[in-house]
């Protein structure tokens, strides 16, 4: 499924922009160590997210591409499981692979977004910017797309 989106801002907090003394070079940094124990390497992409608004579609899991469970990244929360989903994000004729990064909504502990919000790890795209409509395709056989009931 191919759906219009809107680069949004975040909480900052993935990439280190949020200036968390917690994690001064960001969650993603502390957890990129983790998953590649699990086996699943992210080095190919850049230590941010890019945050997408699909309104007036949110999301619904169906089987993930990778689950990790029970990880233990962070001395500050309890442990977390994550979910990714494959995607390709389209913008200026140019197409990016990159993965749906998704803490799981049952262990996250904070930093919640709002319903019509994913979060895609991808490699540098120089020139992104919030408020640039991009086309962003999912694998329906991993994640749907419908429409969320309070965005009609």
């Amino acid at each position: 499924m191919k759906v219009n989106a809107v680069v949004t801002q975040g909480h900052g907090v993935a990439s280190g922009k949020a200036r968390d003394p917690r994690y001064p070079k960001g969650t993603l940094n502390a957890q990129f160590e983790h998953f590649m124990q699990k086996g699943l390497d992210l080095s190919q992409y850049f230590p941010g997210t890019v945050n997408l608004d699909i309104a007036p579609y949110s999301f619904k899991l169906i089987k993930p591409k990778y689950f990790l469970g029970n990880i233990n990244w962070s001395e500050f929360i309890p442990p977390e499981n994550f979910y990714f989903f494959d995607v390709s994000l389209q913008i200026n004729n140019n197409t990016y692979e990159g993965l749906i990064y998704m803490p799981d909504p049952a262990t996250k502990a904070e930093h919640f977004q709002n319903p019509t919000i994913i979060e895609l790890l991808l490699p540098k795209i120089d020139g992104l910017k919030y408020g640039d409509i991009v086309i962003v395709e999912v694998d329906d056989k991993q994640i749907e797309l419908p429409t969320h009931p309070e965005k009609n």
